[in-house]
């Protein structure tokens, strides 16, 4: 609608219409949270048929190194503690700590990137890069062999430093189930 001034007002639905689709976003986010499995299992198959996308079109091998260096960083985010035992023994004063000499309190393994955002996080740079297959712009040509190697050569080494860092730290960013079977399939 004018105003007079030469200026057309959005329409009043325009921004309910967005926070409601927000909020829907948010609670189909919320009712997926318990569900790991079926929310990766959602993930791989889109990482899947994103690269049978790549795969049969043979372009856009740039924003599949994108997408790869992307889920390396979150990967590596997931990994590493919230608190870095590093940064830590410079301020021995902080009680969030990991715990590195036998005597010290147990402190829980606190991950920079949740779980639920690291999967969210990861959904969202694949549906991404799937949807640039689809814009021409992104289809730069380049040699792909070189792009593999050096992705290959940057994720071992990156994960030698980061499993290095782990030994000397004494942390394992995982749980481990415990076994309460005694052997034989029985309760303990």
């Amino acid at each position: 609608m004018d105003t007079g001034t030469g200026q057309v007002d959005p329409p009043k639905g325009l921004p309910n219409a967005v926070k409601q689709i927000e909020r829907r976003i948010q609670q189909f986010l919320d009712q997926t949270t318990p569900y790991h499995k079926e929310r990766w299992a959602a993930t791989a198959l889109l990482f899947v048929l994103y690269f049978v996308r790549v795969w049969f079109i043979a372009a856009f091998y740039i924003v599949t190194y994108s997408l790869g260096i992307y889920l390396l960083n979150l990967f590596l985010a997931f990994l590493q503690p919230k608190f870095d035992p590093a940064m830590e023994a410079d301020n021995e004063d902080d009680e969030m700590a990991l715990p590195v000499k036998a005597d010290d309190d147990f402190k829980p393994f606190i991950r920079r990137l949740p779980e639920f955002k690291f999967w969210y996080w990861a959904t969202r740079g694949i549906v991404t890069a799937f949807v640039c297959t689809f814009i021409p712009l992104f289809d730069v040509p380049v040699f792909w062999p070189i792009l593999v190697i050096y992705f290959l050569i940057l994720f071992g080494l990156t994960m030698k430093q980061r499993i290095k860092h782990m030994i000397k730290y004494k942390y394992v960013p995982w749980t481990i189930k415990p076994d309460y079977t005694n052997g034989n399939g029985s309760a303990k």
